[in-house]
């Protein structure tokens, strides 16, 4: 009885055989593979933030110089921060106002942290087109309720930074920040 003939490019078993040409197919998608992770990697990484970036992530401020009454303006990523110690007076005063009757309803222990209701932390944007309000350096305008007035288009925050008057529809946002001391926060941290 005669062999039965092998057809061509298959084996004993009927398994395909490897062939050269395979080989050769094989080896250059792996290497196309290979190139291709190397040209993406550096155009992904110039994504990740620049160090200017990453250095303004967070802010640390000194409280012990800010007196009662005081505001101060700091800078964290880039746009003004205020940071204001309130008087009792102050305190008292935001307290009074029904959270009914505010446009952005927010008491100002919801705008402080737990047991330090006398510093007030918020961003120095005005949340109507971006100006910068006045009422946190020495002298200048705070408006008719005690906060802050934005000149630009007349509105007006009160001592809690909550908008009261004027296009503004948000209070002036807080931003995330934690006490590291007594007299120290650090502002971009969480909890």
């Amino acid at each position: 009885m005669a062999e039965p003939a092998l057809i061509e490019g298959t084996t004993d078993a009927g398994e395909p055989e490897l062939r050269r040409r395979d080989f050769i197919n094989v080896a250059a998608l792996s290497f196309a593979g290979v190139g291709a992770v190397a040209a993406i990697a550096p155009l992904i990484y110039q994504m990740n933030p620049s160090a200017d970036v990453l250095a303004d992530a967070t802010t640390e401020i000194d409280l012990a110089a800010i007196k009662p009454g005081q505001a101060i303006k700091a800078i964290f990523r880039k746009q003004p921060l205020f940071v204001r110690q309130l008087t009792p007076k102050e305190i008292a005063e935001a307290n009074a106002v029904p959270v009914s009757s505010l446009r952005d309803p927010q008491t100002l222990a919801e705008r402080t942290k737990p047991g330090k209701p006398q510093w007030l932390i918020t961003m120095g944007v005005c949340t109507h087109l971006g100006c910068v309000p006045l009422g946190a350096a020495e002298g200048e305008t705070r408006g008719e309720f005690g906060g802050y007035f934005c000149p630009c288009h007349g509105s007006v925050y009160d001592t809690a930074a909550r908008i009261r008057k004027g296009p503004a529809p948000k209070n002036l946002e807080v931003p995330d920040y934690v006490f590291r001391s007594a007299t120290t926060i650090e502002v971009g941290a969480k909890a």
